[in-house]
C-alpha cells in the first residue's frame, strides 16, 4: 500500500465511528454534504449549503434507509474511488453512468452491498448532468458544524476540516442498526438532459420600477445558455442583455442592475449587470442586485446538474403552482415507493408537470401599508415560493428607514415570526430598505406571514424613542494592499479585459467621483465613520455600511458580471456602500485595500465567530502590508481581538446624518454630490461610447 491510499484519519471524525472506505482516488471535487444543510444562519452570511441536487441526493439517502438527516458524498464531473473497509449498503445517484464495484456495472437507484475489500468507482459523468451522488447505510459520521455536517469550501469549515476529500482520507460511517428497509428508487430517478426548463416565480423585482415594460416577458421568452463559471455559489446565464426601465441605479450603483442592498433567496436570480447568475446553495445571502424571478424549491436539484452550454428557459409560475408542485416533490421524498408505483402508472412524474403558462408579470403584493407620519409606506411580496421581501420607503437611502427595519425584525422576532419561533419562520435578513423571510410553507403561509408583518409594523416602538446599545470598532487597513491588485489583475486576465474600473479600482473610484488624486480616494476611506446597516453582506459577518457623513459617501458600479476571486477581508466600494469580505470567494465592490478577519470559528470570543454586529460605527486606521499580515494572524488565531468602545445609536443621530445640521456642512455636501453626479454621468458616457 502507497502512503498515498494509506488511509489517515479525517479530522473531526465523530467519536466512536468507524471506517468505512478509505479514499483511493478523490476525483475532481467531492465533498461532504447534508440533505438540509444550515439553517437560522443567513441573515449572517452563512449559506445554508446542503446538497445542491436535493432531490437525488434525498433519494439515495431513502434508498439504504438513512434518516433525512444522514450526510453522503456529492462529487462533481469526476466522482471518487473508494476502498470498502466494512459491509456497507450504498446507493448512487444523480449523473452517474459509469459506477462499478470491482469493475461490474453499479445500477443508480438500486441498493447494492459492498464488502471489505471491494473497490467502489463512481466514474466520470460525462453528460448528462454535472453531479453524482453516493449515500451510504449510517450515513458519513463527521462531527456538525453550525448545525450541519455540509462541507462550506469558501468558508473552510463542515465535512472534512473544511476540504474536498483527498487521496488516503479515512470515510466514517454511523451505525447501520435501525435504519428503515431498503427501498428501490430506479422508477424516480429525475430525468438529465441537455435542455431544461425551470420554473421561476416572478418578482419579487420587475416592471416598471427596474426593468422595462415587456423586460420580463423577455427574460421569459429567451432561451439561455449555462455558463463555465458555474459552481455551488451560483449558475450565470449567457443571453440577451435585460430591457432596462432606468439609466443606472443611483446613489446604489452605476449600473442600471444596482439596487440597495437586499437579500436573495437560494434558487433568486440576480441581475449581475447584465448577466442573470441564479444563487446557489453556497450562495451569498445578501447583495444590490435586483432579483427578477427565483426558481421554485421542486425545480431547485436542476440547478445541480447544469452543464456548460446546456439550454435553459424560465417558465413563470404563480405561487399555487409552485405550492402544488413542492407538495408533490415531498410525497415523492416522503415515500419513494408509493412514488415509484405512482410515476410508473402516469407515465411521468407528477411533480414535473408542465406549467400552466402563467404570464411574465410578478404577482401582486401580499401587503401594502401606505405611508403615515414618520413611519414610511411599506410593501410584502413574494420572493420566490417560500420566501416574503419586505421594502419599505423610497429606493433610496434613509438610515431612518433602516432603524425602522430594525425595529420591525424585533417585532416580528417577539410576536413568534422570528427565526426559529413557534410560527415557521426559519430564516431572516436585515437589508438596508428591505427584510427577506424565509418560512416552512407546511407550517405557515404566504398571507398569514404577510398578514403579521403589516400588524408587526404597525405596532413596533415609535423610532423617535429608540436609543440602541451599539460599538465604535477601529479596524486596520492596509491601502492599496497588493491582494486586492490580485483580485483586479485576475479579473482582467479571466472574465472581463475591457472593463472600465481595470486595471485600477481606486482610479476609478477617483474619476467617478471627481477626485483630484488617487491619495483623495484614500483619504475619504481613512477620515470615514461607517454605520454597519447589514451583515453577510458577501458571506460570514461581511459588514455593509455607509458613511454617516454624507461627504464621505464615495458612490461607484459594482463588477459587471462579478469577480470569480476576491481575497479574504478585501475592502470595497460598491454604490454608496463599503463591504468587508468574511472570505475569498467572488464579489462585485471596487477594491481599496485589506483589513483583518471579521469573522473566526476558532480562538476565544464572546458567543458567535461573527465579530461584527448591527449598527456598529466603523473606522479604519491605515498600517503598513506586513503589519496588517501580523495582526490578520493574531486576531484569525485567537492572540487579538478588534478595538471596540461601548457607543449609542438613535433617531437623532441617524436624522442628523440624513440631513446635516449646518448650512456651512450643506453647502459642502451638496458640492461634493453635485461634482458627482456630473462625473458618474460623464462616466456613463464614456460606457455608451465603448
Amino acid at each position: 500500500m502507497t502512503a498515498a491510499t494509506q488511509a489517515r484519519p479525517a479530522e473531526g471524525l465523530c467519536a466512536g465511528a468507524a471506517t468505512a472506505f478509505t479514499v483511493l482516488s478523490p476525483g475532481l471535487q467531492s465533498l461532504v454534504v447534508d440533505l438540509d444543510g444550515r439553517t437560522g444562519l443567513w441573515g449572517v452570511g452563512v449559506p445554508p449549503s446542503g446538497a445542491f441536487d436535493d432531490r437525488s441526493f434525498a433519494l439515495a439517502n431513502a434508498a439504504v434507509g438513512n434518516p433525512r438527516s444522514a450526510a453522503g458524498i456529492e462529487a462533481v464531473v469526476r466522482g471518487p474511488v473508494l476502498r470498502c473497509e466494512r459491509r456497507v449498503l450504498v446507493c448512487v445517484t444523480g449523473a452517474v453512468a459509469d459506477a462499478r464495484l470491482d469493475g461490474r456495472p453499479v445500477v443508480p437507484g438500486r441498493v447494492t452491498v459492498v464488502a471489505p475489500g471491494q473497490v467502489l468507482d463512481l466514474g466520470a459523468a460525462d453528460g448528462p448532468g454535472m453531479r453524482q451522488y453516493l449515500a451510504v447505510g449510517g450515513g458519513i459520521a463527521v462531527p456538525a458544524v453550525l448545525g450541519s455536517r455540509t462541507t462550506f469550501l469558501l468558508g473552510k469549515f463542515g465535512g472534512l476540516a473544511g476540504r474536498a476529500l483527498a487521496a488516503g482520507d479515512a470515510l466514517p460511517a454511523g451505525s447501520a442498526e435501525n435504519l428503515a428497509a431498503p427501498v428501490d428508487v430506479t422508477p424516480v430517478l429525475p430525468e438529465l438532459g441537455d435542455r431544461w426548463e425551470l420554473r421561476v416565480v416572478p418578482g419579487p423585482h420587475g416592471a416598471p420600477v427596474h426593468l422595462a415594460d415587456g423586460g420580463p416577458a423577455e427574460l421569459f421568452a429567451a432561451e439561455w445558455r449555462v455558463d463555465h463559471r458555474a459552481d455551488r455559489t451560483g449558475v450565470r446565464l449567457v443571453g440577451p442583455a435585460p430591457a432596462w426601465a432606468r439609466a443606472d441605479g443611483g446613489e446604489a450603483g452605476l449600473h442600471p442592475s444596482n439596487i440597495h442592498d437586499s437579500a436573495y433567496p437560494v434558487g433568486g436570480i440576480m441581475l449581475s449587470g447584465n448577466t442573470p447568475v441564479v444563487v446557489g446553495p453556497d450562495g451569498p445571502s445578501l447583495g444590490g442586485f435586483a432579483v427578477p424571478a427565483a426558481v421554485i424549491r421542486a425545480d431547485r436539484w436542476k440547478l445541480a446538474q447544469l452543464r456548460p452550454d446546456d439550454r435553459v428557459r424560465l417558465v413563470p409560475v404563480t405561487p399555487a403552482e409552485a405550492a402544488r408542485a413542492n407538495r408533490a416533490r415531498a410525497a415523492e421524498l416522503a415515500d419513494p415507493g408509493a412514488a415509484a408505483a405512482r410515476a410508473e402508472a402516469a407515465g411521468r412524474h407528477a411533480s414535473d408537470a408542465p406549467a400552466s403558462g402563467a404570464g411574465p408579470e410578478r404577482p401582486d403584493a401580499l401587503v401594502e401599508v401606505p405611508a403615515s407620519g414618520v413611519r414610511p409606506a411599506l410593501t410584502v411580496r413574494y420572493s420566490g415560493d417560500h420566501h416574503v421581501l419586505v421594502e419599505v420607503g423610497p429606493p433610496c437611502l434613509d438610515l431612518t428607514v433602516r432603524l425602522q427595519v430594525h425595529l420591525l425584525a424585533r417585532a416580528l422576532a417577539e410576536r413568534g415570526f422570528g427565526v426559529g419561533g413557534p410560527a415557521g419562520v426559519v430564516e431572516m435578513v436585515e437589508g438596508v430598505r428591505s427584510l427577506l423571510l424565509a418560512f416552512d410553507t407546511a407550517r405557515l403561509d404566504a398571507a398569514v406571514l404577510a398578514e403579521a408583518i403589516g400588524a408587526a409594523w404597525a405596532s413596533s416602538p415609535d423610532p423617535r424613542g429608540v436609543e440602541l446599545p451599539v460599538r465604535e470598532v477601529v479596524l486596520p487597513i492596509s491601502l492599496d494592499d497588493p491582494a486586492a491588485h490580485e483580485a483586479m489583475a485576475r479579473y482582467q486576465r479571466g472574465v472581463r479585459p475591457d472593463a472600465p474600473w481595470c486595471p485600477d479600482n481606486v482610479e476609478f473610484i477617483r474619476r467617478v467621483n471627481d477626485l483630484p488624486s488617487r491619495d483623495a480616494v484614500f483619504d475619504v476611506v481613512s477620515a470615514a465613520t461607517y454605520l454597519v446597516l447589514g451583515l453577510g453582506d458577501v458571506y460570514l459577518g461581511a459588514p455593509v455600511a455607509v458613511p454617516l457623513d454624507p461627504r464621505h459617501r464615495l458612490v461607484t458600479t459594482k463588477y459587471d458580471p462579478a469577480r470569480t476571486w476576491t481575497p479574504e477581508n478585501a475592502v470595497g466600494i460598491g454604490g454608496v456602500y463599503l463591504c468587508v469580505y468574511g472570505m475569498e470567494g467572488p464579489g462585485g465592490y471596487q477594491l481599496v485595500g485589506r483589513t483583518v478577519p471579521v469573522w473566526r470559528l476558532t480562538g476565544p470570543r464572546d458567543e458567535f465567530p461573527w465579530q461584527l454586529r448591527l449598527f456598529d460605527r466603523l473606522r479604519f486606521r491605515p498600517v503598513p502590508g506586513d503589519e496588517l499580515l501580523r495582526l490578520r494572524a493574531d486576531i484569525a488565531a485567537g492572540r487579538a481581538d478588534l478595538e471596540t468602545h461601548a457607543a449609542s445609536l438613535t433617531w437623532a443621530d441617524l436624522t442628523a446624518a440624513n440631513a446635516l445640521v449646518t448650512e456651512e456642512l450643506r453647502r459642502e455636501a451638496d458640492e461634493f454630490t453635485r461634482r458627482r453626479q456630473s462625473a458618474f454621468a460623464a462616466e456613463r458616457e464614456r460606457w455608451a461610447a465603448r
